[in-house]
């Protein structure tokens, strides 16, 4: 239905005053860019975006990313005037304590918000990530005139956005992969939170992203909707190129004292300006009024997004049809549910396995896995030959027509976006913030590895992923001194304590095989939050289970792994990783002593601390001060667990270059450590 320009700049300015009014009532807020970029937002929801606002769920929905979460409003005008279950009231309670409108967009918290955004950067990585894994999904259930995954992932950016360099991480890498269902509008208002951006961001931003091998189109009046929704077709048209539309924009447009400037940035714009502007624009007064013939305008988006799921599902009828398995392969794909008996491919290890290093214990598991999971999609951050978490014979995640290199053999291939082994390249930032968006989409589990040490480069979506309750997998190898030679910049140190502080991230390290096995097996399973796997490079013994409490226990977080005869141990060892060897042996050496000992294998603190109170009691009862925890990672925070009484065996300081065992020694990690501590305690 054609509509007057009159009446489309109605509908445009009750996103501008929606969001206006709402952050005036808050006193809290940004308005500068929902009042900018409204124009441009109602060209992409009203004309291109396949969305049903009674079904925020459905599978084949476009997915609309607000890279820019502070302009929160935005977001939220558009999905209460859509029909999505937000309320006028909602609007009213924007900010303040329980309401579906918080000040950043957080999933699964608001109805319709794809993602949570506000750490600027981020958003537009998940968007590639989200683009990943409509392009894999796609590549495995489509099939000729049976089409079930075809969507695009829009994202709206901003300068901030721009800035930040993890985007420029992820752009690369999209545009090196070719995601043309990935189309990014970037709000131009050449103005941020403290000035203009000519105090810092002078780069020609079209030209960086035509090298990263973007479409680049450009509308110079963001207010003109006809040139926004001209553009967005375009760059719908190009399969090959992601696409990158850079619309003019003026942030706060119509607030006569504070359009253009950084004070509409961040702030409300005041009861006068906002008074100004209403008056300039010829609206209402009264706050959060909307005409009714705009709000029956954007409710067609109801009817229209219902028509559109439910053309989507004779298409899935006929699809189910024709290839029954892979449809019910894709409907528990997209539910996350796990296939029945996928436990029996994990491998078992007994007391005669030969030293290896858990990493190397992870390749061979993630094998199995892989012929009973396909969505477990992912890799490495340029570490495969180290990290050893490729999967073998699943091809590689690659633009299907990318040439041959003449090296590794094909890249893309018959494989091209079917492949299951993504080449983040040397981007481990972008590597987290993709997987977050494979997540966020639906449909995979995503992988990631890299060496520990270099989790700093990812906190922020580990962050990001532990807050929405995603299922990502983090795979860190090289996890302490062990590593040896490459010194201190590559050691990890105090990154154990540093995430397991961080809430609803799963944080394992395993002793040995078995409990590798295990760690695997509970990342699978945790479907409420992130999980680091944190693995060996030097080789660690398969502990004998038959003698040694079974690796099961693993999924109480600890667990007794040896106790003393009696059962009544009169001090308790304590270690995670490679270093529950080194307690054994100092348990040997001290019950040679005559003394009663119980070593505690402790690899994951999250799931021990969750256990009923009873179950933590039978395993460090609370009679029991003389306690020694062994870990090879900074002391800080192991009186958790052994008290002001006990004793920490582990580092205080930065690493060094040297062979792994003469730095246990130097370090003063070693067995006879362990012993001198306990008799310390119980002398």
């Amino acid at each position: 239905m054609n509509h007057s320009a009159d009446f489309q700049d109605q509908c445009i300015n009750s996103i501008r005053f929606l969001a206006a009014d709402a952050i005036e009532k808050a006193k809290s807020g940004h308005p500068g860019m929902p009042m900018g970029a409204a124009a441009m937002a109602y060209a992409l929801w009203m004309r291109h975006l396949k969305h049903n606002p009674q079904n925020p769920a459905w599978p084949d929905r476009d997915r609309f990313v607000l890279s820019a979460g502070h302009a929160s409003m935005l977001l939220y005008s558009l999905l209460y005037l859509t029909g999505y279950d937000l309320s006028l009231d909602d609007i009213k309670a924007f900010r303040q304590w329980g309401s579906k409108t918080p000040g950043h967009p957080e999933f699964p918290h608001t109805p319709g918000a794809e993602v949570t955004t506000g750490p600027l950067g981020q958003g537009i990585s998940n968007a590639v990530g989200m683009a990943i894994a409509e392009a894999y999904l796609a590549a495995r259930f489509n099939r000729p005139g049976n089409v079930i995954v075809d969507h695009y992932t829009y994202a709206m950016a901003s300068d901030g956005d721009l800035m930040e360099g993890v985007a420029f991480e992820a752009c690369a890498l999209a545009g090196h992969l070719g995601l043309g269902k990935l189309i990014v509008l970037y709000d131009n208002n050449h103005v941020s939170l403290a000035g203009s951006t000519a105090l810092t961001f002078t780069e020609d931003v079209k030209a960086r992203f035509a090298a990263c091998g973007w479409q680049v189109l450009h509308v110079d009046e963001g207010n003109n909707i006809d040139a926004v929704d001209a553009a967005i077709r375009e760059a719908q048209n190009d399969a090959r190129r992601p696409s990158f539309i850079s619309v003019c924009t003026t942030i706060g447009c119509g607030a006569p004292t504070k359009e253009g400037t950084s004070e509409a940035h961040g702030s409300p714009l005041g009861v006068d300006e906002l008074t100004a502007t209403k008056a300039r624009f010829g609206w209402p007064s009264e706050p959060f009024a909307i005409p009714e013939a705009v709000l029956g305008h954007y409710r067609t988006s109801v009817a229209n997004g219902a028509a559109a799921q439910s053309d989507w599902e004779m298409r899935f009828a006929a699809y189910k049809a024709a290839f029954s398995a892979e449809a019910l392969e894709f409907e528990r794909m997209i539910k996350g549910e796990l296939p029945a008996n996928w436990e029996s491919i994990l491998p078992a290890f007994g007391p005669d396995t030969k030293p290896a290093a858990t990493r190397k214990t992870g390749e061979g598991i993630m094998q199995e896995l892989a012929k009973v999971l396909p969505e477990l999609v992912g890799g490495s951050a340029d570490l495969n030959p180290s990290t050893f978490t490729w999967l073998k014979g699943y091809g590689d995640f690659q633009r299907p027509d990318l040439p041959q290199d003449g090296v590794q053999g094909k890249v893309g291939g018959e494989w091209g976006y079917g492949g299951r082994n993504i080449h983040f390249g040397v981007r481990e930032h972008a590597m987290g913030s993709i997987a977050v968006g494979m997540a966020l989409h639906g449909g995979l589990i995503p992988y990631t590895a890299t060496f520990f040490t270099f989790a700093d480069y990812m906190r922020p979506p580990i962050r990001l992923a532990a807050l929405m309750g995603l299922r990502v997998i983090c795979v860190f190898t090289h996890d302490s001194i062990g590593l040896g030679e490459d010194g201190p910049t590559h050691q990890p140190v105090e990154h154990l304590m540093s995430l397991r502080v961080m809430p609803n991230l799963t944080v394992i390290r395993p002793a040995d095989a078995a409990e590798t096995v295990e760690a695997w097996r509970t990342a699978l399973l945790n479907m409420s939050g992130p999980t680091a796997l944190v693995l060996t490079r030097q080789n660690v013994p398969a502990l004998n289970r038959e003698v040694l409490a079974p690796a099961h226990g693993l999924r109480q977080g600890g667990y007794i792994l040896k106790d003393a005869d009696d059962g009544k141990p009169e001090i308790i060892l304590i270690g995670t990783g490679s270093e529950v060897e080194i307690a054994l042996a100092a348990a040997d050496k001290l019950t040679v002593a005559g003394k009663r000992v119980r070593v505690v294998s402790l690899p994951c603190w999250e799931l021990f601390d969750r256990q009923p109170a009873s179950y933590r009691e039978q395993v460090l009862p609370s009679d029991i001060k003389a306690r020694v925890a062994v870990e090879a990672g900074i002391k800080l925070g192991w009186e958790h667990y052994v008290g002001t009484e006990g004793k920490i065996v582990g580092m205080e300081t930065f690493g060094a270059s040297a062979p792994s065992p003469v730095l246990f020694e130097k370090f003063g990690i070693t067995t006879d450590d362990v012993v001198a501590a306990a008799q310390e305690l119980i002398k």
